[in-house]
Protein backbone atom coordinates (compact mmCIF):
# COMPACT_ATOMS: atom_id res chain seq x y z
CA UNK A 1 0.00 0.00 0.00
CA UNK A 2 1.47 3.49 -0.52
CA UNK A 3 1.54 5.53 2.32
CA UNK A 4 -0.83 7.58 3.71
CA UNK A 5 -0.38 11.30 2.54
CA UNK A 6 0.38 13.88 5.05
CA UNK A 7 -1.86 16.67 5.91
CA UNK A 8 -0.99 19.72 4.05
CA UNK A 9 0.05 22.61 5.75
CA UNK A 10 -3.06 25.04 6.24
CA UNK A 11 -2.90 27.86 3.42
CA UNK A 12 -3.67 30.47 6.01
CA UNK A 13 -1.49 29.45 8.83
CA UNK A 14 -1.44 32.49 11.24
CA UNK A 15 1.64 34.46 11.25
CA UNK A 16 4.24 34.24 14.24
CA UNK A 17 7.83 35.95 15.11
CA UNK A 18 8.33 34.31 18.07
CA UNK A 19 11.84 33.32 18.18
CA UNK A 20 12.37 29.78 18.22
CA UNK A 21 15.77 29.07 16.50
CA UNK A 22 19.07 29.46 18.23
CA UNK A 23 20.54 32.34 16.50
CA UNK A 24 17.56 34.17 17.63
CA UNK A 25 17.71 34.14 21.08
CA UNK A 26 18.68 37.58 21.43
CA UNK A 27 15.08 38.55 20.03
CA UNK A 28 13.52 36.64 23.38
CA UNK A 29 13.77 39.77 26.03
CA UNK A 30 12.30 42.06 23.52
CA UNK A 31 9.58 39.26 22.78
CA UNK A 32 8.94 38.58 26.71
CA UNK A 33 8.97 42.60 27.68
CA UNK A 34 6.07 42.56 25.37
CA UNK A 35 4.51 40.13 26.73
CA UNK A 36 5.11 41.71 30.18
CA UNK A 37 3.52 44.84 29.13
CA UNK A 38 0.81 43.55 27.43
CA UNK A 39 -0.46 41.89 30.70
CA UNK A 40 0.35 44.95 32.40
CA UNK A 41 -2.01 46.62 30.55
CA UNK A 42 -4.83 44.23 30.41
CA UNK A 43 -4.74 44.18 34.16
CA UNK A 44 -4.57 47.95 35.17
CA UNK A 45 -5.93 49.33 32.44
CA UNK A 46 -2.89 51.63 31.78
CA UNK A 47 -2.48 52.67 27.96
CA UNK A 48 0.96 51.25 26.92
CA UNK A 49 0.36 51.16 23.25
CA UNK A 50 3.37 53.37 22.77
CA UNK A 51 5.96 51.32 25.06
CA UNK A 52 4.71 47.88 22.84
CA UNK A 53 4.84 50.32 19.20
CA UNK A 54 8.71 51.23 20.40
CA UNK A 55 9.38 47.36 21.37
CA UNK A 56 7.96 46.21 18.37
CA UNK A 57 9.70 48.52 15.76
CA UNK A 58 13.14 47.59 18.03
CA UNK A 59 12.23 43.83 17.24
CA UNK A 60 11.65 43.97 13.45
CA UNK A 61 14.47 46.44 13.10
CA UNK A 62 17.03 43.73 14.53
CA UNK A 63 15.07 40.87 12.68
CA UNK A 64 15.59 42.30 9.73
CA UNK A 65 19.01 42.80 10.16
CA UNK A 66 19.54 39.48 11.66
CA UNK A 67 18.20 37.56 8.58
CA UNK A 68 19.93 39.89 6.13
CA UNK A 69 23.25 38.22 7.67
CA UNK A 70 22.87 35.10 8.25
CA UNK A 71 25.57 32.29 8.37
CA UNK A 72 25.12 29.43 6.28
CA UNK A 73 24.45 26.94 9.55
CA UNK A 74 21.86 29.22 10.48
CA UNK A 75 20.02 28.31 7.28
CA UNK A 76 20.32 25.34 7.37
CA UNK A 77 18.18 25.23 10.86
CA UNK A 78 15.26 27.67 9.23
CA UNK A 79 15.67 24.56 6.26
CA UNK A 80 15.20 22.09 8.28
CA UNK A 81 12.39 23.56 10.77
CA UNK A 82 9.79 21.19 10.97
CA UNK A 83 6.88 23.55 9.49
CA UNK A 84 8.41 24.08 6.82
CA UNK A 85 6.27 23.69 3.23
CA UNK A 86 7.06 20.31 1.40
CA UNK A 87 6.32 18.81 -1.77
CA UNK A 88 2.55 17.66 -0.96
CA UNK A 89 1.84 21.58 1.05
CA UNK A 90 3.57 22.85 -1.88
CA UNK A 91 1.02 21.09 -4.30
CA UNK A 92 -1.89 21.70 -2.34
CA UNK A 93 -1.25 25.16 -2.57
CA UNK A 94 -0.13 25.41 -6.67
CA UNK A 95 -3.32 22.93 -7.31
CA UNK A 96 -5.84 23.09 -4.79
CA UNK A 97 -8.60 21.20 -7.53
CA UNK A 98 -6.65 19.02 -9.46
CA UNK A 99 -3.50 16.23 -7.74
CA UNK A 100 -3.55 13.44 -9.59
CA UNK A 101 -0.84 11.41 -7.29
CA UNK A 102 0.85 8.46 -9.46
CA UNK A 103 2.17 5.81 -7.38
CA UNK A 104 4.95 3.42 -7.88
CA UNK A 105 7.59 2.38 -9.96
CA UNK A 106 5.96 -0.68 -11.73
CA UNK A 107 7.73 -3.14 -10.01
CA UNK A 108 5.74 -4.14 -7.39
CA UNK A 109 7.66 -0.71 -4.92
CA UNK A 110 5.94 2.52 -3.99
CA UNK A 111 8.88 4.87 -2.21
CA UNK A 112 6.87 7.26 0.29
CA UNK A 113 10.47 9.70 0.16
CA UNK A 114 9.33 10.67 -3.49
CA UNK A 115 5.59 11.87 -4.59
CA UNK A 116 5.06 12.73 -7.69
CA UNK A 117 1.75 13.30 -9.68
CA UNK A 118 -0.20 15.43 -12.25
CA UNK A 119 -1.43 19.00 -11.50
CA UNK A 120 -2.62 22.16 -13.28
CA UNK A 121 -0.72 25.46 -13.12
CA UNK A 122 -2.12 28.57 -15.18
CA UNK A 123 -4.31 25.94 -16.93
CA UNK A 124 -1.25 24.00 -17.64
CA UNK A 125 -1.24 20.27 -16.94
CA UNK A 126 2.24 19.94 -15.41
CA UNK A 127 4.34 16.53 -13.62
CA UNK A 128 5.44 17.53 -10.37
CA UNK A 129 8.01 14.77 -8.62
CA UNK A 130 9.77 16.16 -4.96
CA UNK A 131 10.93 14.92 -2.56
CA UNK A 132 8.90 14.49 0.48
CA UNK A 133 9.69 14.85 4.47
CA UNK A 134 6.89 14.70 7.74
CA UNK A 135 6.00 17.56 9.77
CA UNK A 136 6.67 15.37 12.88
CA UNK A 137 8.56 12.22 13.83
CA UNK A 138 5.43 9.64 12.81
CA UNK A 139 5.28 11.46 9.14
CA UNK A 140 9.32 11.46 9.09
CA UNK A 141 9.51 7.84 10.02
CA UNK A 142 6.80 7.19 6.90
CA UNK A 143 8.42 9.05 4.70
CA UNK A 144 11.88 8.18 5.52
CA UNK A 145 12.40 11.46 6.36
CA UNK A 146 12.74 12.79 2.69
CA UNK A 147 15.74 10.02 1.72
CA UNK A 148 14.44 8.26 -1.80
CA UNK A 149 15.02 4.29 -2.36
CA UNK A 150 16.14 3.52 -5.62
CA UNK A 151 12.59 2.99 -6.11
CA UNK A 152 11.59 6.02 -5.86
CA UNK A 153 13.97 7.31 -8.41
CA UNK A 154 12.11 4.64 -10.90
CA UNK A 155 9.01 6.06 -9.84
CA UNK A 156 10.62 9.58 -11.03
CA UNK A 157 11.47 8.26 -14.11
CA UNK A 158 8.49 6.36 -15.09
CA UNK A 159 6.39 9.79 -14.28
CA UNK A 160 8.66 11.90 -16.72
CA UNK A 161 8.45 9.49 -19.18
CA UNK A 162 4.87 9.85 -18.64
CA UNK A 163 5.37 13.82 -19.39
CA UNK A 164 7.84 13.33 -22.04
CA UNK A 165 5.36 11.14 -24.59
CA UNK A 166 1.94 13.94 -22.96
CA UNK A 167 4.27 16.79 -23.54
CA UNK A 168 3.64 18.16 -20.53
CA UNK A 169 6.24 20.60 -18.63
CA UNK A 170 7.65 18.73 -15.25
CA UNK A 171 7.92 20.35 -11.79
CA UNK A 172 10.55 19.02 -9.51
CA UNK A 173 10.91 20.10 -5.74
CA UNK A 174 13.96 19.47 -3.96
CA UNK A 175 14.50 18.55 -0.11
CA UNK A 176 16.32 15.90 0.95
CA UNK A 177 19.77 15.30 2.99
CA UNK A 178 20.89 12.87 0.41
CA UNK A 179 19.21 9.54 -1.10
CA UNK A 180 19.29 6.90 1.91
CA UNK A 181 22.61 5.48 2.48
CA UNK A 182 21.06 1.43 3.88
CA UNK A 183 22.02 -1.33 2.82
CA UNK A 184 19.11 -2.56 1.12
CA UNK A 185 19.31 0.77 -1.40
CA UNK A 186 23.10 0.13 -2.27
CA UNK A 187 21.78 -3.92 -3.04
CA UNK A 188 19.07 -2.71 -5.15
CA UNK A 189 21.06 0.27 -6.89
CA UNK A 190 20.83 3.21 -5.52
CA UNK A 191 23.77 4.62 -7.81
CA UNK A 192 22.91 3.36 -10.90
CA UNK A 193 19.58 5.05 -10.40
CA UNK A 194 20.43 8.22 -9.76
CA UNK A 195 23.03 8.03 -12.93
CA UNK A 196 20.66 6.79 -15.03
CA UNK A 197 17.70 9.71 -13.82
CA UNK A 198 20.37 11.76 -14.49
CA UNK A 199 20.93 11.15 -17.87
CA UNK A 200 17.66 10.60 -19.13
CA UNK A 201 16.63 13.85 -17.73
CA UNK A 202 18.78 15.51 -19.81
CA UNK A 203 17.24 13.97 -22.98
CA UNK A 204 13.63 14.97 -21.99
CA UNK A 205 12.16 16.79 -24.52
CA UNK A 206 10.03 18.64 -22.49
CA UNK A 207 10.54 22.11 -20.13
CA UNK A 208 12.16 21.14 -16.72
CA UNK A 209 11.68 23.64 -14.26
CA UNK A 210 13.22 22.63 -10.45
CA UNK A 211 12.54 24.39 -7.33
CA UNK A 212 15.23 23.75 -4.08
CA UNK A 213 12.61 24.25 -1.12
CA UNK A 214 15.08 23.30 1.38
CA UNK A 215 17.95 20.89 1.88
CA UNK A 216 19.43 19.71 -1.78
CA UNK A 217 22.22 17.52 -0.54
CA UNK A 218 24.23 15.00 -2.37
CA UNK A 219 23.36 12.81 -5.57
CA UNK A 220 19.40 12.87 -3.69
CA UNK A 221 19.26 15.96 -5.60
CA UNK A 222 20.72 15.74 -8.43
CA UNK A 223 18.35 12.44 -9.05
CA UNK A 224 15.47 14.51 -9.95
CA UNK A 225 16.86 18.25 -10.38
CA UNK A 226 18.66 17.70 -13.68
CA UNK A 227 16.57 21.21 -15.58
CA UNK A 228 16.37 23.72 -17.58
CA UNK A 229 15.77 26.63 -15.24
CA UNK A 230 16.61 26.29 -11.20
CA UNK A 231 15.72 28.47 -8.45
CA UNK A 232 16.23 27.82 -4.79
CA UNK A 233 14.22 29.66 -2.05
CA UNK A 234 15.99 32.66 0.30
CA UNK A 235 17.52 30.06 2.65
CA UNK A 236 17.57 27.01 0.49
CA UNK A 237 21.26 25.07 0.42
CA UNK A 238 22.23 22.96 -2.63
CA UNK A 239 25.46 20.95 -2.00
CA UNK A 240 27.45 17.74 -2.92
CA UNK A 241 27.09 16.78 0.63
CA UNK A 242 25.71 17.66 4.06
CA UNK A 243 27.47 19.76 6.24
CA UNK A 244 27.70 16.82 8.92
CA UNK A 245 29.04 14.55 6.59
CA UNK A 246 31.43 16.86 4.81
CA UNK A 247 32.59 17.34 8.85
CA UNK A 248 32.67 13.58 9.65
CA UNK A 249 35.41 12.88 6.76
CA UNK A 250 37.32 16.31 7.03
CA UNK A 251 37.54 16.52 11.01
CA UNK A 252 36.24 12.98 11.83
CA UNK A 253 33.70 14.60 13.82
CA UNK A 254 29.73 16.01 12.95
CA UNK A 255 30.00 19.10 15.67
CA UNK A 256 32.60 20.53 12.98
CA UNK A 257 29.13 20.91 10.79
CA UNK A 258 29.24 24.92 10.69
CA UNK A 259 32.50 25.63 9.62
CA UNK A 260 31.83 22.59 6.68
CA UNK A 261 28.72 24.61 5.48
CA UNK A 262 31.26 27.63 5.44
CA UNK A 263 33.81 26.22 3.22
CA UNK A 264 30.92 24.15 0.92
CA UNK A 265 29.40 27.43 -0.24
CA UNK A 266 25.76 26.13 -0.19
CA UNK A 267 23.80 28.98 0.08
CA UNK A 268 21.45 30.35 -2.47
CA UNK A 269 23.13 33.46 -2.99
CA UNK A 270 26.37 31.49 -3.38
CA UNK A 271 25.56 29.39 -6.02
CA UNK A 272 23.57 32.36 -7.63
CA UNK A 273 26.79 34.11 -7.84
CA UNK A 274 28.75 31.23 -9.64
CA UNK A 275 25.75 30.79 -12.11
CA UNK A 276 24.21 27.12 -10.78
CA UNK A 277 20.88 28.46 -10.25
CA UNK A 278 19.07 30.89 -12.73
CA UNK A 279 17.19 33.07 -9.27
CA UNK A 280 16.16 33.07 -6.04
CA UNK A 281 13.01 33.19 -4.77
CA UNK A 282 12.73 35.24 -1.58
CA UNK A 283 11.14 33.88 1.44
CA UNK A 284 9.03 35.62 4.43
CA UNK A 285 11.02 37.63 6.81
CA UNK A 286 12.10 34.68 9.52
CA UNK A 287 11.39 31.79 6.94
CA UNK A 288 8.94 30.08 5.01
CA UNK A 289 7.21 28.13 7.46
CA UNK A 290 6.05 31.77 8.59
CA UNK A 291 3.38 32.38 5.88
CA UNK A 292 3.01 28.75 4.01
CA UNK A 293 0.59 30.76 1.35
CA UNK A 294 2.22 33.66 0.30
CA UNK A 295 5.81 31.63 -0.01
CA UNK A 296 3.60 28.56 -2.47
CA UNK A 297 2.23 31.65 -3.84
CA UNK A 298 5.91 33.00 -4.94
CA UNK A 299 7.11 29.80 -6.19
CA UNK A 300 4.05 29.48 -7.77
CA UNK A 301 4.51 32.54 -9.96
CA UNK A 302 8.50 31.96 -10.42
CA UNK A 303 7.19 28.64 -11.62
CA UNK A 304 5.02 29.38 -14.14
CA UNK A 305 6.78 32.55 -15.92
CA UNK A 306 9.59 29.79 -16.33
CA UNK A 307 7.26 27.53 -17.85
CA UNK A 308 5.66 30.42 -20.10
CA UNK A 309 9.49 31.08 -21.19
CA UNK A 310 10.74 27.60 -22.31
CA UNK A 311 7.75 26.24 -23.74
CA UNK A 312 7.55 28.42 -27.02
CA UNK A 313 11.39 26.69 -27.53
CA UNK A 314 11.35 22.86 -29.58
CA UNK A 315 12.35 20.16 -27.97
CA UNK A 316 15.72 20.24 -29.33
CA UNK A 317 16.50 23.22 -28.35
CA UNK A 318 15.57 22.59 -24.56
CA UNK A 319 17.77 19.82 -24.64
CA UNK A 320 20.69 21.49 -26.11
CA UNK A 321 20.07 24.20 -23.19
CA UNK A 322 19.72 21.76 -20.57
CA UNK A 323 23.02 20.06 -21.94
CA UNK A 324 24.55 23.64 -22.26
CA UNK A 325 23.70 24.68 -19.10
CA UNK A 326 25.28 21.77 -17.30
CA UNK A 327 28.21 21.80 -18.83
CA UNK A 328 29.53 25.27 -18.18
CA UNK A 329 28.55 24.41 -14.30
CA UNK A 330 32.16 24.58 -12.59
CA UNK A 331 34.24 26.10 -15.90
CA UNK A 332 35.86 29.22 -14.55
CA UNK A 333 34.54 32.54 -15.97
CA UNK A 334 35.94 35.02 -18.27
CA UNK A 335 38.07 36.77 -15.70
CA UNK A 336 39.31 33.57 -13.99
CA UNK A 337 40.20 32.18 -17.59
CA UNK A 338 42.30 35.76 -17.86
CA UNK A 339 44.00 35.10 -14.63
CA UNK A 340 45.22 31.67 -14.88
CA UNK A 341 46.18 32.35 -18.19
CA UNK A 342 48.42 35.46 -17.20
CA UNK A 343 49.78 33.12 -13.60
CA UNK A 344 50.98 30.85 -16.79
CA UNK A 345 52.26 33.29 -19.05
CA UNK A 346 54.57 34.85 -15.89
CA UNK A 347 55.45 31.58 -14.75
CA UNK A 348 56.68 30.46 -18.13
CA UNK A 349 60.31 32.83 -17.78
CA UNK A 350 60.66 31.42 -14.56
CA UNK A 351 59.91 27.43 -15.42
CA UNK A 352 62.43 28.13 -18.35
CA UNK A 353 65.23 29.74 -16.20
CA UNK A 354 64.84 26.97 -13.41
CA UNK A 355 64.78 24.29 -16.21
CA UNK A 356 68.17 25.79 -18.05
CA UNK A 357 69.75 26.16 -14.06
CA UNK A 358 69.13 22.74 -13.87
CA UNK A 359 70.38 21.29 -17.01
CA UNK A 360 73.72 23.68 -16.14
CA UNK A 361 74.16 22.03 -12.78
CA UNK A 362 73.55 18.52 -13.93
CA UNK A 363 76.04 19.15 -16.84
CA UNK A 364 78.59 20.83 -14.58
CA UNK A 365 78.26 18.18 -12.05
CA UNK A 366 79.12 15.60 -14.90
CA UNK A 367 82.01 17.35 -15.92
CA UNK A 368 83.59 17.59 -11.96
CA UNK A 369 83.06 13.64 -11.58
CA UNK A 370 84.48 13.09 -15.01
CA UNK A 371 87.59 14.93 -13.66
CA UNK A 372 88.14 13.72 -10.59
CA UNK A 373 88.07 10.55 -11.23
CA UNK A 374 91.75 9.20 -10.50
CA UNK A 375 93.19 6.94 -13.84
CA UNK A 376 93.02 2.93 -12.96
Amino acid sequence: MPPKADKPTKANKAMTTTPCFDFEQPLVAIQEKIEELKQLGAETGIDVSGQMTTLTRQADKYRKELYSNLKPNEKLQIVRHPERPNTLDIVSGLSPEIWFELHGNRCGMDDGALVGGIIELNNTPMVVVGTQKGHNMKDNLTRNFGMPNPEGYEKAMRLFAHANKFGMPILTLIDTPGAYPGIAAEEHGIGYAIALNIREMARLRVPVVSVVVGEGCSGGALGIGVANHIYMLEHAVYTVISPEGCASILWRDASHAGQAAEALKLTAQDLESFGIIDGIIPEPLGGAHLDVAGQIDAIGRQVAKAVELLKPHPPEALVEQRFQKYRKIGVPGQSMRHVVRQSAQEAQPAMASASKSASTNTANTANATKKSKAPI
